[in-house]
């Protein structure tokens, strides 16, 4: 059988720096370890957009007992228009054990020695801007001390 549909592609979007404060650690709630990262700012851009993280977002992450970190980030980007983005992430993040402790220590580490992948979602009201809620978007990402690194991809 052929398939009709042909292997999707991925197309670069924009790169964002977002930072962020220490954790707010809830403990363990019966899933995994239960932390709250606030999110205070950053910026980004790519070809077609460019703007600012807005303070006031978190990432509610759950440390699951095999290592691996389930991320779901909430945020606002301004565009340098004004245009008011809303962004949900939902990533995993896991990789060996002594550089997952590396990363939580806020030790510099080689994004290519964990695995740090999302699937990325948008709204907005602004028409000049639908085309980025129109389509299946993934993340990739690289935890640093005080921030992450976020390169974002449209699936075409």
């Amino acid at each position: 059988m052929t398939d009709a549909v042909s292997i999707p592609q991925l197309e670069f979007i924009f790169a964002a720096h977002v930072t962020v404060d220490p954790a707010l650690n809830l403990g363990d709630v019966g899933k995994g370890g239960r932390r709250i990262v606030p999110i205070t700012g950053g910026d980004f851009s790519g070809p077609h957009i460019r703007g600012k993280v807005l303070p006031g977002g978190a990432d509610w992450q759950v440390l699951r007992s095999d290592g691996t970190a389930e991320l779901e980030a909430r945020y606002t980007l301004r565009t340098d228009d004004g245009t008011l983005i809303y962004v949900r992430n939902h990533a995993l993040r896991h990789g060996p054990p002594s550089v997952i402790a590396a990363l939580a220590a806020g030790q510099p580490v080689d994004p290519r020695s964990y695995y740090f992948r999302g699937a990325t979602f948008f709204e907005t009201g602004d028409a000049r801007y639908a085309w980025i809620t129109k389509n299946i978007v993934v993340s990739t990402g690289e935890r640093e001390p005080a921030g992450v690194k976020l390169r974002f991809y449209q699936m075409l």
